[in-house]
């Protein structure tokens, strides 16, 4: 595999501090440009982010002293030096999409952290193990763009890591209802302990727009292919509730689910432990040896304890049982900075890379 050189823009935020810490010794991905605001432009990196580096081991050393360049001014050149980039901007949407669409028609494939794009419908929204033939609508996107080389794709919202993987073996049964609540980290919202003190000895019953991320993106990722665009799925019917609790890492979800034809507690343990994606078949570097992972033990699986499975990369369950309104409920945990964020775009950047549209 060729050498690929990666711009991050993004890079002062909690999920550009990620990319990084996994490009330090990424085997395919080098990164070449670092990218913010006009607030950071200018400074050494260490600089750009005193006082904010957000995670618990210290700026790679690659890093350090690289310039942080500015996200709008320094597009054009940034293009010239790069394969493709990394997006991960804290920005209204509008201004969101507008600097992705810029630099894809500058030439320079967008991997998008973002949900501006999330439900454009030519954009594919992919989780590498459930999705990864919607990366067939890219040509189109191409021809709408106007490039050669130039498109966007984006991975899905974080909080879906924790069940939609667990779910999607299952829809061979037929699903036809879920719901689902979801107790987040703070890490989801760009915070630490020190910088979000109020969640201390508490629980916040509302993260803006996270619900109907959660209700809705499924669909996407279960939709289908049509005149180049990706058409919704119908069903199933998603509920869901989404609470930020006293957790760094580690996005947990109680999921409720019925079924058309209702399967046997063996059946779903069965398709659980088989299933695998393309990324498990492909040995990308980022892919996870087993992507699904279930505890028999009560208490399991636990953000503090589980979060950082198979490199913060694989998706856990437990506690499956039958429910008294629902046909059967369990417990999901993924880690939402890892697979939920800035991993899950790296291994998207991978597959990208394994099905040539990297090269194009």
């Amino acid at each position: 595999m060729k050498r690929y050189r990666v711009a991050v823009v993004g890079a002062t935020g909690m999920v550009g501090q990620r990319f990084l810490t996994l490009l330090e010794h990424h085997p395919w991905f080098k990164a070449e440009a670092l990218l913010a605001s006009g607030r950071s432009a200018g400074k050494p990196y260490r600089e750009a982010v005193e006082g904010r580096w957000a995670l618990d081991r210290p700026i790679p050393a690659f890093a350090r002293d690289m310039t942080v360049l500015d996200a709008d001014r320094d597009a054009g050149s940034v293009a010239e030096r790069v394969d493709f980039l990394f997006c991960a901007v804290n920005l209204p949407k509008e201004q969101i999409k507008a600097l992705e669409e810029r630099y894809a028609r500058l030439e320079v494939p967008v991997i998008s952290n973002n949900s501006a794009h999330r439900f454009t419908p030519d954009v594919p929204m992919v989780i590498p193990e459930i999705n990864p033939e919607h990366l067939g609508v890219i040509p189109a996107q191409r021809k709408r763009l106007g490039t050669r080389r130039g498109f966007i794709a984006v991975k899905s919202n974080c909080s879906l890591q924790s069940y939609v993987p667990l779910l999607h073996p299952l829809r061979s049964f037929g699903i036809e209802r879920a719901a689902v609540c979801t107790y987040q980290a703070i890490s989801g919202a760009g915070k630490t302990f020190s910088t979000m003190p109020g969640i201390l000895d508490n629980v916040i019953p509302y993260i803006g727009g996270e619900e109907e991320k959660s209700e809705r993106e499924p669909l996407k990722i279960w939709g289908t292919q049509q005149g180049g665009e990706i058409v919704l799925a119908a069903s199933p019917v998603i509920t869901a509730q989404c609470l930020r609790v006293p957790v760094s890492d580690g996005h947990t979800a109680a999921v409720f689910v019925s079924f058309e034809k209702k399967p046997s507690r063996e059946e779903i343990l069965s398709a659980w432990e088989k299933f695998e994606g393309e990324p498990q078949r492909l040995g990308l570097p980022s892919a996870p040896k087993r992507f699904l992972h279930y505890f028999t033990e009560d208490d399991r699986p636990q953000p503090r304890l589980d979060r950082d499975l198979e490199g913060g990369m694989a998706v856990s369950a437990g506690r499956l049982r039958e429910d008294a309104v629902f046909d059967y409920r369990f417990i999901g945990l993924s880690h939402n900075t890892l697979r939920g964020a800035a991993g899950g775009a790296v291994l998207l950047a991978e597959l990208l890379a394994a099905e040539g549209y990297l090269d194009q």
